[in-house]
């Protein structure tokens, strides 16, 4: 099924890694939101848990081994036509299921196809880096559930 005018909703996955130095953060290679900083992340295969995929695309991505710490939220990243003429089209529309995970080994980044760079970013500066407004909000909430799962296995 094509991305672009799809007939039904797409599943993606997007992964807060969370480590030492803040948050995993990749630029997309492509669209939507080509060029933009953002979680690693992207489409559920058929036959793939969304913990397996989450796994799959922060390696594919990012290079790294991570272990899945739990659910995060769910979003949905709808965009309409922007031609300007019929809006009732819908360009984009994916259900993107947000989880939260720690990497398992090495945590030294390399950028895959899906990435033109990947980097650990501070969590005190992601509110400069303009991202999307939801992907901000899920990294807070990740980061407020890491923490407690921290406090809660001391």
């Amino acid at each position: 099924m094509s991305r672009e005018y799809p007939k039904r909703p797409i599943v993606g996955i997007g992964v807060v890694v969370l480590g030492p130095e803040g948050v995993v953060l990749i630029r997309r290679a492509k669209p939507p939101r080509k060029g933009q900083w953002s979680l690693p992340g992207g489409a559920q295969k058929l036959g793939e848990t969304v913990f397996e995929g989450a796994r799959r695309e922060v390696m594919e991505e990012t290079g790294l081994d991570v272990e899945i710490l739990g659910l995060v939220d769910v979003v949905d990243s709808i965009r309409p036509d922007e031609t300007g003429g019929n809006n009732d089209k819908i360009r984009y529309h994916f259900t993107l299921v947000d989880v939260v995970a720690r990497p398992s080994g090495s945590t030294r980044l390399k950028a895959g196809s899906d990435a033109l760079d990947a980097a650990w970013t501070a969590l005190e500066d992601i509110p400069g880096l303009e991202l999307w407004p939801e992907t901000e909000r899920i990294i807070r909430l990740a980061a407020e559930m890491a923490e407690a799962l921290e406090d809660s296995e001391n």
